[in-house]
């Protein structure tokens, strides 16, 4: 691990080789915000009676059609749809993701319900960041890059957006320097979908 310094004099850590004389960053450091994970737990589930006979459980018909619980700890949200299968968002790791079913199950199997006895988790999303340390000029980069998957309408959203086809990647460039990647479902894809960004910008100047 070494530190280098950019040009407004900011630190930046990293794993860097060294290549005719320059340091090119290898990996980067990145922030896990979020996963999105489901499982099925069964069948069929009455929603209705989970949100009567679970405290924890809400349930509003009106307005969606899944019963929701928030965690304490994890502090996560699982929503439980009537197909049987649950969602758990707002982890940061596998282990809390695990917690959470686990707990969810537990509080569904108290009220005499009977569940899968094996069920398999799934990623569907990962959310995350990585900061730049340097500010972001997005109209002058959108147009640099001069690529169809580039689209930069700062009257609709204030921030850079880049897609990566082959790995259903999508990350938001803004200009604060910050760099956030959702649409992947490892963290190894989306540690690779950082680093190809990092490196267009890094092809015209930028970085």
């Amino acid at each position: 691990m070494i530190f280098l310094l950019n040009e407004s004099g900011t630190f930046i850590k990293g794993l860097y080789i060294l290549h005719e004389g320059k340091a090119l960053i290898i990996m980067t450091k990145i922030n896990i915000e979020n996963i999105v994970a489901s499982t099925q737990i069964s069948n069929e589930l009455d929603v209705k009676q989970l949100s009567e006979k679970i405290i924890d459980f809400k349930y509003n018909p009106d307005e969606f059609s899944g019963a929701t619980m928030k965690l304490g700890y994890p502090k996560t949200a699982i929503l439980v749809f009537p197909n049987g299968k649950i969602i758990c968002t707002g982890a940061k790791n596998m282990e809390e993701i695990n917690k959470s079913i686990e707990k969810t199950i537990e509080k569904i199997k108290s009220i005499g319900l009977t569940l899968k006895k094996k069920i398999n988790i799934e990623i569907q999303n990962i959310v995350a960041s990585t900061n730049l340390n340097k500010e972001m000029h997005l109209s002058s980069i959108s147009k640099a890059l001069m690529m169809q998957n580039v689209n930069y309408q700062p009257d609709k959203f204030p921030g850079l957006i880049y897609k990566i086809e082959e790995t259903g990647a999508i990350l938001l460039l803004f200009d604060s320097g910050m760099l956030v990647c959702t649409g992947t479902k490892n963290e190894d894809d989306a540690t690779n979908a950082i680093n190809v960004m990092k490196e267009k910008l890094s092809s015209i100047g930028v970085l």
